[in-house]
């Protein structure tokens, strides 16, 4: 062919190495004159195979060559990587330096503070609106109109590099990037970066976001002077109650102008812009207050004397700062509301910002009925109880009504709804999941003859009440401790009760103030509701609610839908498949109706032993639960402390708590003492009775019973069944030391009516009743977590505190 080199006379030697015949060999008539084509054909070892690591007919390289060649890869190699990895990304930076535009700060305050509108489950009746803290009539500081101590407390909440780092921080992009990787998220921020994030309202976890927000905090450091992005970030970032802004901050929480703010001050506002949803939550707000100041004195911006003289601020109440906020009992909906959203990704700030319409769950009907039932109830008693009460949409986990208090500013600002509690006797349904599993059922016969002895805990039955063959029917519905107690520590074991609780919808954790884990470490105590076990009313109403809903779990939710100002949907939570919900008790729908379906059957005959039935004869269960009063003396009390009512129908889940949050007795007006089926109880079926007045008519469906039926053998009836007003919490006794691995120990106790729980272990480095408290974190509040009398003693996971239960159950 006359295009190959060969033959068209461009052959530049590459293949010299040839040591066949060639073209030189032939002469131009294409004869061979002297021999040498036929002397290469014929040599030796032409026709062999080549050596290995040799092409056929090509000569083996040299190390040298090989040498050059390994050098050449590495050459290109080293191009492309600096190509890809640094060239490209530092041409595409560049692109996007020039690109991007970095927000003026009144352009960011003109778009920031838009008010937060809230309806009710209706979608048109407003529960109320969040209105911003300026009302749109942002002031803008200067520089030198913000204090020194106020900057450096920024630096050092925020940035403690930020003099002199160039608007970003290389570390915090790498775990950011690591992070995205992992599916992790966050990463450490420069202040430069948060103002961008702020200005283009885009706090995304991506990479790209990352890239265009370092781009513009690289350019706005290097076209502004670090006096500048300062102020731009105080005058523009959220700090927390509606207040964009270090001024209106400082008005907002102090009532006084920026310029006047003191260290401790600026340190507390610093402290806040890392969590300004939680600026009402005092816990949160000292603990950040502690480490701005702390990191203060590190970076040498505060000396160690002011720190050691600093005082926590004085915090004017909210409604005096805002007056335009929500205020009442449903000022705690909308708390819970921010924490449900901020958890899906929309903090305040961003609701604020885009002016968000959020609807709720809440049944503006339902809402006011429980604050009927509350206050009807509960009125001419001591000022002192505290009560709570949450319903639940057993089809959906939409909470349909919320009382966690009156929520009076500056006398009773707690969430007692959302407080984490012992819940007693009214846990025991979940020792009956865990006994189901197993496939016994309510016709197993346990010992239920008081006191019993396991290991070394003694424990006792309201009023000594003995049951010696009782099938767990009757357990249930007198409330035999020994029963429960046997049951859960010698057949299906204390962790099979934490299973159940926590598949029927109690969490790892609470979500309210000062949260802690719900079931820390299971022992003995779990079966009556005692020892480390806390819960909410809000827990307790959405556990119930998987019974209600026949055994389908549903995630207990505030929120139905957000949209934006002009009605587009942001997210939505009313869809069929938001709803759905998941069998909880077995991956078989059927089982887990069947499972949860046998617990309704054991607890429908509490409420009649009780008299808490529901009205027009509907079909209702429940349990209640009490927990005992220990003055830490070591002595025997017979005192209540707190008291549960928790119950359901096909149509709602509701739990009422009563009690004074600390560890103290709680009696009604008349002296009387309070169980469940007592104030709670009056509670919960005035709240129950007017809710479902006027609804269609449900019952429960019915299932086949699992393992042996209960006997149809009439039920044995107390020997004394004086009134609630003058029972007497029965007397116990105690060994030496606890069951299981736990340092904390409960007893319940009842009325001869309620039969509630009984069991006491104590310490075993103290003779009588040792139950003093050997966790100092939890000393001195009355619970360890929610605000008590000061006297010390605590209350539940803060010490070994005898539960008690209602005289019904």
């Amino acid at each position: 062919m006359i295009t190959h080199r060969a033959y068209n006379g461009t052959d530049d030697g590459a293949y010299d190495a040839y040591d066949g015949p060639g073209l030189d060999d032939y002469d131009a008539d294409g004869y061979d004159p002297d021999g040498r084509a036929e002397q290469r054909v014929n040599e030796p070892g032409l026709d062999d195979d080549p050596p290995r690591g040799k092409k056929k007919g090509k000569a083996a390289l040299s190390p040298a060559q090989r040498r050059k060649r390994r050098w050449k890869i590495i050459r290109r190699s080293l191009y492309a990587f600096v190509g890809i990895f640094m060239v490209l990304p530092a041409a595409a930076f560049a692109i996007t330096y020039f690109l991007v535009e970095v927000p003026a700060p009144e352009d960011v305050a003109e778009d920031q503070a838009k008010v937060v509108t809230y309806y009710y489950a209706d979608g048109q009746t407003e529960m109320g609106r969040d209105i911003p803290q300026d009302g749109g009539n942002r002031i803008l500081l200067d520089y030198n109109q913000i204090p020194d101590e106020m900057r450096y407390a920024a630096y050092a909440a925020e940035d403690a590099t930020f003099e002199t780092n160039p608007g970003f921080d290389i570390t915090g992009i790498l775990r950011a990037a690591y992070n995205q990787v992992t599916g992790g998220v966050g990463g450490g921020s420069t202040i430069t970066q948060q103002y961008i994030k702020v200005a283009t309202e885009n706090d995304e976890y991506s990479l790209t976001r990352k890239w265009t927000e370092i781009a513009k905090a690289f350019k706005m450091n290097n076209e502004q002077s670090k006096q500048e992005v300062i102020t731009a970030y105080l005058n523009t970032i959220y700090f927390g109650r509606g207040a964009y802004g270090i001024q209106t901050a400082a008005q907002s929480f102090f009532g006084k102008d920026a310029q006047e703010l003191n260290a401790s001050e600026s340190a507390m506002l610093a402290g806040l812009i890392q969590q300004p949803g939680r600026s009402e939550n005092l816990d949160v707000v000292k603990q950040r207050w502690n480490y701005v100041l702390d990191q203060m004195v590190a970076n040498n911006w505060l000396s160690q004397t002011d720190r050691q003289a600093a005082e926590f601020p004085d915090i004017i109440p909210l409604e005096q700062s805002k007056p335009d906020t929500i205020s009442g009992p449903e000022r705690f909906i909308q708390q819970r509301v921010k924490a449900e959203l901020a958890a899906k990704g929309y903090p305040e700030e961003k609701l604020h910002a885009s002016g968000y319409k959020v609807y709720l769950t809440i049944d503006e009907r339902a809402q006011k009925l429980a604050r009927q039932a509350v206050t009807e109830v509960m009125d001419g008693q001591p000022e002192k109880l505290n009560e709570a009460l949450v319903a639940v949409d057993p089809d959906t986990g939409a909470v349909r009504a919320y009382y966690g208090g009156p929520y009076e500013p500056g006398v009773n600002e707690y969430d007692w709804a959302s407080a984490q509690r012992n819940p007693g006797s009214s846990f025991k349904p979940f020792d009956l999941v865990a006994l189901l599993r197993k496939g016994k059922g309510l016709g197993e016969v346990y010992d239920g003859s008081s006191p019993r002895t396991f290991g070394d805990v003694e424990v006792y039955n309201s009023e000594n009440t003995q049951c010696p063959e009782c099938t767990v029917a009757e357990a249930m519905e007198r409330s035999i401790n020994t029963v429960f107690y046997d049951m859960v520590l010698n057949d299906v074991g204390p962790k099979a009760v934490a299973d159940a609780a926590r598949d029927a919808g109690i969490p790892e954790k609470g979500s309210g103030v000062n949260s802690r884990e719900t079931m820390p470490a299971p022992d003995g105590n779990i079966s009556i509701g005692g020892g480390g076990n806390v819960v909410s009313p809000t827990h307790m109403a959405s556990a119930y609610a998987t019974f209600a809903s026949g055994g389908i779990r549903h995630d207990t939710h505030f929120v139905a839908k957000v949209t934006t100002s002009d009605g587009e949907v942001v997210f939505d939570e009313t869809s069929d498949v938001a709803t759905e919900g998941e069998p909880a008790f077995s991956s078989d729908p059927e089982k887990s109706k069947q499972i949860a379906g046998n617990v309704t059957k054991s607890l429908e005959p509490v409420l009649t032993r009780s008299n808490l039935t529901c009205a027009d004869e509907r079909d209702c269960a429940g349990k209640t639960g009490t927990h005992q009063y220990d003055d830490g003396s070591g002595a025997k009390i017979n005192e209540n402390s707190e008291a549960w009512m928790v119950g359901y129908n096909p149509q709602i889940s509701t739990a009422v708590w009563v009690g004074t949050g600390g560890n103290e007795p709680i009696r009604t007006a008349a002296g009387a003492q309070i169980y469940g089926s007592g104030l709670p109880g009056e509670i919960w079926k005035k709240f129950m009775d007017s809710y479902l007045q006027g609804k269609p008519r449900e019952s429960f469906e019915e299932v086949e019973p699992i393992g042996a039926p209960p006997s149809t053998a009439p039920p044995v009836t107390d020997d004394a069944t004086p009134s609630e007003e003058t029972e007497e919490t029965s007397e116990t006794e105690e060994t030496s030391e606890t069951t299981e691995t736990s340092d904390t120990s409960q007893t319940e106790s009842s009325s001869p009516e309620d039969s509630d729980d009984m069991s006491i272990p104590s310490e075993p480095d103290r003779p009588g009743w040792p139950w003093e408290n050997d966790d100092e974190e939890d000393q001195g509040d009355g619970n360890g977590d929610e605000p008590g009398n000061g006297n010390g003693n605590g209350n539940g996971n803060g010490n070994n505190v005898r539960g008690t239960e209602e005289p019904t159950s």
